[in-house]
């Protein structure tokens, strides 16, 4: 065995400190309150699956991102690359254990071998929420809705909401003949802002000739407000049940109060997994929309079938993922992600090896208040634990007595402000504490 291992993280993975872990639970604490008040429920599956459950409907670019190998037992496994698929495989299995529309969010890590980049990682956290069993507009909205009041609401920034109907966009080119081609068109599209508009059109030239890409790229421009946009898609498309859900849906958004500004109908968002089949999301920081979208999704009619012997009914599901890894990238570099040190505020100082006891007793009682408190556990001169206090970004420090920690007045020590506030009563610091 060697004498030293190099002690190193792969690439475009991370470890958190304190200060960054402390701040990414918040976030996605706020998350989790957000998705509950709107009566979605938790539910968790395997970090691994069998490879031909993740690759049922990925292919093409997720097939060469996935982590594969053989397990131990020569099984064929791989790590989940989103939350969507294995939803799918889940609600297979426990479907009749399920009431529908079944309303659910998953917290969870997954993993993708892509270059790394600002904001995007090897492994990272998603927040996901769906609704199965709904083919309503309303479903499609409600998740809207939740993006519109949840995504400002944790971040402190304007968010701007990007929306499209993949399947408006399929009557369109099934209108210009080239429908066959359609994944592939539907690829090429959601690399526009990557790659550029000349490079999508000598791509999209290659699979339907350069008239046809031009009909596209001049499909796929927003022609104004939302009213406007969709009124040029459904003169390209035609008049369709899908451009009538667009309308529908822009009536809620009016009806419901959302800034008609803060959502924005844009046919050149397509999605470039092939599970999805109408309407889909992407939204942006208003303030640095270049980090990418931060929370995206949309209907997947189709993929429960995959893994189900009932073709008779079905699940039709719409949902959409918070990439809080992205998320955090663009907060940092605006200046508004708050980080502290430490969950506690308070300290009690050790002031004798006999005093733990005594000083958790005094912890206690302000815990129960819902003040966490910290307990230093090694005697020492009171001014190193003031520094230490300090260190871990704490404000106050409780000081027992030596002799009689729990019967004799206590002293309250403002390290911000270097006073002391002597002779007091619990009581009378629980008071202070809560002025504070």
């Amino acid at each position: 065995m060697a004498d030293f291992i190099e002690p190193k993280v792969l690439k475009g993975f991370r470890d958190f400190l304190p200060p960054a872990e402390i701040a990414r639970r918040a976030l996605l604490e706020q998350i989790e309150g957000h998705f509950r008040s709107y009566g979605f429920v938790p539910i968790d599956t395997p970090a691994l699956e069998y490879t031909e459950v993740l690759l049922g409907k990925g292919g093409g670019e997720t097939e060469k991102q996935i982590y594969r190998f053989n397990d131990n037992g020569g099984r064929d496994v791989a790590l989940r690359f989103d939350l969507t698929v294995p939803f799918a495989r889940f609600l297979a299995e426990h479907r009749a254990e399920l009431t529908f529309p079944f309303k659910r969010y998953h917290i969870a890590k997954v993993w993708r071998g892509e270059n790394t980049q600002r904001g995007r990682y090897r492994e990272f956290t998603q927040c996901d929420m769906d609704i199965v069993g709904s083919d309503s507009a309303a479903a499609d909205f409600e998740i809207l809705h939740i993006m519109a009041k949840t995504l400002p609401a944790i971040s402190g920034s304007e968010v701007i909401i990007r929306l499209n109907h993949r399947g408006l966009f399929n009557t369109f080119l099934s209108k210009l003949g080239v429908l066959d081609q359609s994944v592939n068109i539907l690829r090429t599209v959601d690399k526009l802002s990557k790659i550029g508009r000349d490079e999508t059109a000598e791509l999209l030239a290659q699979f339907v000739g350069e008239s046809n890409a031009g009909k596209i790229l001049t499909y796929i421009e927003i022609k104004g407000n939302f009213s406007d946009t969709l009124a040029a898609m459904t003169d390209a498309a035609g008049t369709c049940p899908e451009a009538e859900r667009l309308g529908l849906i822009q009536k809620f958004i009016s009806d419901s109060g959302i800034a008609e500004n803060s959502v924005a109908l844009d046919p050149s968002i397509t999605r470039g997994l092939d599970y999805y089949t109408g309407v889909v999301f992407e939204s942006f920081l208003a303030d640095m929309p270049s980090i990418g979208s931060i929370c995206s999704g949309g209907r997947y009619d189709n993929l429960v079938a995959l893994y189900s012997t009932d073709k008779r009914s079905p699940l039709k599901g719409v949902g959409t993922s918070i990439g809080i890894d992205r998320l955090i990238a663009g907060l940092e570099s605006l200046g508004r992600l708050h980080t502290v040190q430490s969950y506690a505020a308070v300290a009690v100082a050790c002031v004798s090896e006999s005093s733990a006891g005594a000083c958790q007793n005094i912890a206690e009682t302000l815990r129960k208040q819902g003040i966490p408190c910290e307990v230093f556990l090694d005697a020492g001169k009171l001014a190193a634990q003031f520094q230490m206090a300090e260190k871990k970004g704490l404000r106050w420090v409780i000081i027992p007595s030596a002799e009689n920690p729990l019967t004799s007045p206590l002293t309250l020590r403002n390290l911000a402000t270097r006073e002391n506030r002597e002779n007091l009563s619990l009581e009378a610091v629980l008071a202070a504490l809560k002025q504070a």
